[in-house]
């Protein structure tokens, strides 16, 4: 009887084993498509045996609960490649929008900004075209049109990029609330984890602090720095704490000349931040290094055109013959007092075409010395040793390559993010076939540990009823 017993535990033990891994693929079955889930495995664990006469037996097999096949460094490099993708498609983003501003000189623009190459070309082409008839006043009118263009579709390009760097400036400042609220729920997560799972997976709560570490990947660049009792701690790229296993440090935001500066207490993270991965980084460095470097460039040469253009109106003569002076200069555009800002706010100041002066200083309105030194600012180098078509060709060329260096970049960090996550799925993702490979296995045991138990149930029917045959039901 003993024996018999003995076989009975045995097979009752596997058949809660065998049921319980079938619950576990059960399991990866119904999850097969939830986000962020990890497959499980069960572990199988040997009983300890027992020793009868000097004899050991074994005592059957004990299923001691699912392990979620997961790959932590792997799942970590997964959010490093994350970061630097975010952060290379919110820059891309960025300067596509600045780029179709500019058009190459004499391209077709559908921009707001106008074709400002077109206008620079079209506002010394106006000073050629008065040179042959310095009097004539529609061709006066037309250097002042002219002139108008080129300065309103300068200052609506310094307006719209402007524009856009305030959009980043509040894109960016929004996604620390969804920063905060992640580095909550992580910490909150982690005392979760290190109650329930101190010393082996936390299962299902590990997949939803890893998916919430993925989301923070997406936003920020991080550090993530494992510590005792299955916890995680959190740091910025440059080792600021956002997360201390069961603690979370909010990000706060503040304006210093008018644009949103980051701080963690005390400390102002901004540059910290800048360039550092994800989304917000991308999108600080197009607010502070891509955008002011483009409108620096516009600056330079709406400031090299206005004064160049102000200074040879002013020293000659137009056709009232009148000179300018200090007090009543003849400037066609407002004067520009520093680079900084002079695209933004270029504009005409003159008003009346007699005032072209077409002539050179102290002579007859005949003259057209002045309307041809006008005219050949187009050949000189007045911006950096370059003509202002020249420079213009030069800024969009160098965006433009600016732009296609990004793309290529967020081209091959899109491409390794996909092959990490590709990686990942293989390892901790749910197939099918294998779970119906792996149900079939546990079925079959699960029925050969039935059939044992159905000859030991007819042994001992047997048994007691003395080895008479009886059928067992």
């Amino acid at each position: 009887m003993g024996t018999i017993s003995s076989a009975l535990y045995l097979v009752t033990g596997a058949l809660e084993a065998d049921q319980s891994a079938l619950d576990v693929v059960a399991n990866n079955v119904a999850n097969a498509n939830t986000p962020g889930y990890t497959r499980e495995v069960p572990n199988w664990s040997e009983n300890a045996p027992v020793e009868i006469n000097g004899v050991s037996y074994g005592t059957g097999v004990s299923q001691t609960g699912p392990t979620s096949v997961r790959d932590r460094i792997l799942e970590q490099r997964v959010a490093q490649q994350q970061q630097v993708a975010s952060a290379s498609a919110a820059r891309l983003t960025a300067l596509r929008s600045a780029e179709r501003l500019f058009p190459p000189a004499s391209g077709s623009s559908s921009s707001m900004a106008g074709d400002i190459g077109s206008d620079i070309t079209a506002f010394f082409d106006s000073f050629a075209s008065l040179e042959a008839n310095p009097t004539d006043m529609s061709l006066r009118s037309q250097v002042l049109a002219s002139a108008r263009t080129l300065a309103g579709d300068m200052s609506n390009a310094a307006a719209s990029l402007n524009g856009q760097r305030n959009s980043l400036d509040q894109q960016a400042s929004s996604i620390t609330i969804q920063v905060n609220s992640l580095t909550a729920a992580i910490a909150k997560l982690n005392l979760e984890i290190e109650g329930n799972s101190p010393d082996r997976d936390g299962g299902s709560l590990e997949d939803e602090r890893q998916s919430d570490l993925l989301k923070l990947s997406q936003l920020i660049g991080i550090n993530q720095i494992r510590t005792e009792n299955n916890g995680t701690s959190i740091t910025t790229a440059t080792g600021e704490m956002l997360v201390s296993e069961g603690t979370s440090y909010t990000i706060a935001t503040g304006f210093v000349n008018g644009m949103t500066r980051f701080f963690l207490g005390s400390t102002d993270i901004t540059a910290d931040l800048t360039g550092s991965g994800g989304e917000l980084g991308g999108l600080l460095t197009a607010r502070d290094q891509d955008l002011p470097q483009i409108i620096e460039q516009l600056d330079q040469l709406a400031y090299g055109i206005s004064k160049q253009t102000n200074a040879l109106n002013n020293g000659g003569t137009d056709l009232n013959g009148n000179s300018g002076t200090a007090a009543n200069p003849l400037y066609i555009f407002n004067e520009p007092i520093t680079t900084t800002g002079s695209a933004a706010n270029m504009s005409v100041l003159m008003t009346d075409p007699s005032q072209v002066a077409a002539a050179a200083a102290n002579q007859g309105s005949g003259d057209n010395a002045n309307a041809v030194a006008l005219a050949g600012l187009r050949n000189a180098g007045v911006i950096r040793g370059l003509t202002p078509s020249g420079f213009y060709s030069s800024f969009v060329t160098s965006l433009g390559a600016t732009v296609s260096q990004v793309e290529i970049e967020n081209t091959a960090e899109s491409a390794s993010l996909t092959q990490l996550q590709t990686a990942r799925n293989a390892l901790s993702g749910v197939n099918l076939n294998d779970e119906a490979a792996f149900m079939q296995q546990f079925e079959r045991s699960y029925q050969a540990a039935s059939q044992i138990f159905a000859i030991l149930n007819r042994i001992l029917a047997s048994a007691i009823n003395l080895g008479e045959q009886t059928t067992v039901s």
